[in-house]
């Protein structure tokens, strides 16, 4: 499933990785986890925001995509993802929430179970289990894998 520009996901000996280059200064490039429940999909909102988007964050220098996955959700949820579970969903491009016109992000998502009871944490306030009628509170980017998880058609027509 993918619904932007793909970056050729590969596996190798260290499990998951994605093909790295040094993004331009205008794309923020996040791994996000993509967990969905009862029909449900996990979304975040932090301290002081409206919108809601998927956990996960930016990548640190040398990390894999399943490195920087694992890290951010134990920060932000307080949960620990089972790397040998992970799979990847797509790749997601769109205008970055609450940035200047031109600023885009690019989202890889992945699929993982995890081990432990989901609690916010460090810079997370909420976390929502949201269908697509929440489409109008949801990141740009976010209503892009909306479009994959309950269809484009249907996203359309609500």
């Amino acid at each position: 499933m993918n619904n932007g520009k793909s970056l050729g996901i590969n596996e190798s000996q260290n499990g998951l990785q994605r093909k790295t280059q040094n993004p331009p200064s205008f794309l923020i490039d996040k791994v996000a986890w993509i967990l969905v429940r009862d029909g449900k999909v996990l979304n975040v909102r932090s301290t002081g925001k409206s919108t809601y988007y998927f956990p996960g964050g930016k990548r640190e220098p040398g990390e894999s995509d399943i490195e920087t996955l694992a890290r951010e959700i134990e920060e932000e949820l307080s949960v620990r993802i089972k790397r040998e579970t992970a799979k990847p969903f797509g790749v997601f491009e769109a205008q970055a929430d609450g940035k200047e016109a031109g600023v885009r992000v690019r989202m890889v998502g992945y699929t993982a179970e995890y081990e432990g009871e989901l609690l916010p944490a460090a810079e997370i306030e909420e976390i929502a289990w949201l269908d697509n009628s929440d489409r109008e509170r949801i990141s740009e980017a976010s209503r892009l894998v909306f479009d994959v998880i309950y269809g484009k058609e249907l996203s359309e027509n609500r």
